[in-house]
C-alpha cells in the first residue's frame, strides 16, 4: 500500500528513464534538483508571506520544470498552479491570496518527494543498519 501511495508522488517509469539517460551524471543532477528545489520552495514561501506574486513566478516555474523532469508530477502540478496564479496576479495587480493552500502544502510535498527520490536513487543508504558492526 505504501508503494502505491509513493507511485502517486513519483512516476517511477519517468524516473528510471531519466536515470538511464543521465547515466553517471544522474546523482549530480538530482543533487542540483534538491538544492534548487529547496531554494525555490523558500522563495515561494517568502513571496507568499510578502504577498509578492512577481517573486513567485520564476521559482515556481523552475520547480515545475525540474520536478517534471524526475517524474514528480504532483509537485510539478502544485508549482504550476502557483506559477499560473502568480502570473495572473501580476497581470491583474491583485494579491495572490488564492494560492495560499497550494503554498502551504508545497514544502511537505517537496520534502516527501525528495525523500522518495533519494531512497530510490540510493537504496543502500536506507538499508544501512543503525548499529553497523555492533551486536545487539
Amino acid at each position: 500500500m505504501v508503494e502505491e501511495a509513493n507511485d502517486d508522488i513519483v512516476d517511477w517509469s519517468t524516473f528510471t528513464s531519466v536515470r538511464a539517460e543521465l547515466g553517471a551524471n544522474f546523482i549530480r543532477i538530482l543533487g542540483y534538483f534538491r538544492e534548487d528545489g529547496e531554494k525555490s520552495v523558500a522563495k515561494i514561501e517568502e513571496a507568499m508571506h510578502a504577498r509578492n506574486a512577481a517573486a513567485m513566478v520564476l521559482p515556481a516555474h523552475t520547480l515545475k520544470s525540474e520536478a517534471r523532469q524526475f517524474g514528480a508530477m504532483p509537485l510539478s502540478m502544485v508549482a504550476e498552479q502557483i506559477e499560473a496564479v502568480a502570473r495572473r496576479s501580476v497581470e491583474t495587480r491583485l494579491p495572490p491570496d488564492e494560492i495560499l493552500p497550494q503554498v502551504a502544502k508545497l514544502r511537505p510535498l517537496y520534502e516527501h518527494t525528495i525523500a522518495l527520490l533519494d531512497q530510490r536513487a540510493n537504496p543502500l543508504q536506507t538499508r544501512r543498519p543503525a548499529a553497523f558492526g555492533r551486536r545487539g
